[in-house]
């Protein structure tokens, strides 16, 4: 696997990174507001309760209600920041047929204004972008973002209904020769060492063993992805988990809707010296009542058993011990605002 950090890349391609990441912190903004505030105003419409997150169910390893709710925006994005070559299309399937063209929107009832359609508004930096994303958020399977062929530094939406076809065995073998597991095959050390260590890998990447096609298609795509030059942010929100997941080259981390008393929300705004009416303005998505729902956000750390061993030699898998640990914990402003920085809040662990 190659280095992917910025002091391993050339003049050319750390320009290209700063780009991506720039590129990216838009998108955060955007998925932010459609997964999570775009989801509470729709339980508003329907007159319904919004379902909140229990925070035990943020914990590394925990068990997650199989329930879905319809008015939970779903989706599943992938942000790739090299141009993926067509020898990859046995597993990632990007073809004629899913291009973002008028041609094949035509078939699709989500776009909107498919008459009008504009080639150029698949580029991100073109002012109707977000509004395209949107439209096509809906459709099954996953939308491909990449760099554009023709151009180093242009990205754009080229594919929708991309499927992830890797085989969930083989996501977990690689991983599991990486980690230094295994030597060269998953069943090297039988059937039952094989399924434990497949159900290592959904938790690595934060997810429960029974997830649905979504979340396990955003971790496959994350683990095939990682042996491309470049890297790439997958994001994704179900109807069931209630939250973004977004998994990058730094790791893990999920966003969801919380509650806040409104002495947590005094503390708040003093612990960053402001008034809490500027709070409210700046870091509140609504008021439930007498709460405040507010965006944590929890980013999670690998533990040495999820990491390559330093001495590289192989080593037993022990399925009891955690993967993950909660390394950091914050109240998120919203996504429109550029001032306010996120706010250090511990709320998984009280």
């Amino acid at each position: 696997m190659s280095c992917v950090q910025r002091d391993c890349l050339s003049r050319e391609q750390q320009l290209r990174r700063s780009y991506y990441e720039v590129l990216r912190d838009e998108l955060d903004q955007f998925v932010l507001g459609y997964s999570l505030i775009g989801s509470y105003n729709n339980f508003l419409r329907l007159r319904t309760p919004y379902p909140f997150v229990e925070l035990r169910e943020l914990k590394p390893r925990a068990r997650i209600p199989s329930i879905e709710f319809d008015a939970q925006n779903s989706f599943l994005i992938i942000f790739s920041e090299d141009f993926i070559d067509k020898k990859h299309k046995k597993y990632i399937r990007y073809f004629d047929a899913n291009k973002t063209t008028k041609h094949n929107l035509l078939r699709h009832k989500y776009f909107p204004d498919v008459e009008n359609f504009n080639r150029d508004l698949k580029f991100f930096e073109t002012n109707n972008f977000f509004s395209l994303l949107r439209s096509l958020l809906p459709i099954d399977y996953a939308l491909l973002i990449q760099r554009n062929q023709q151009s180093k530094v242009r990205y754009a939406l080229t594919h929708f209904h991309v499927r992830v076809d890797w085989p969930i065995s083989q996501a977990a073998e690689d991983l599991a020769i990486d980690l230094r597991y295994i030597s060269k095959d998953l069943y090297e050390k039988g059937e039952k060492y094989a399924e434990d260590f497949q159900k290592k890998f959904f938790e690595y990447y934060g997810v429960p063993i029974m997830s649905g096609g979504r979340r396990t298609a955003a971790i496959v795509a994350a683990q095939y992805f990682r042996q491309l030059p470049g890297i790439t942010t997958i994001y994704v929100a179900s109807s069931e988990s209630r939250n973004l997941l977004r998994i990058d080259e730094k790791g893990v981390s999920k966003s969801v809707l919380v509650q806040l008393q409104g002495n947590e929300v005094k503390k708040l705004a003093d612990s960053i010296s402001i008034t809490q009416n500027s709070f409210t303005k700046n870091y509140v998505v609504a008021r439930n009542k007498k709460k405040f729902v507010c965006i944590l956000d929890v980013r999670y750390n690998h533990t040495s058993q999820a990491l390559p061993p330093a001495d590289r030699k192989l080593r037993e898998l022990i399925p009891d011990t955690n993967w993950l640990s909660v390394s950091e914990e914050y109240i998120l402003p919203k996504p429109s605002v550029l001032k306010y920085p996120p706010i250090p809040h511990k709320m998984v662990y009280l």
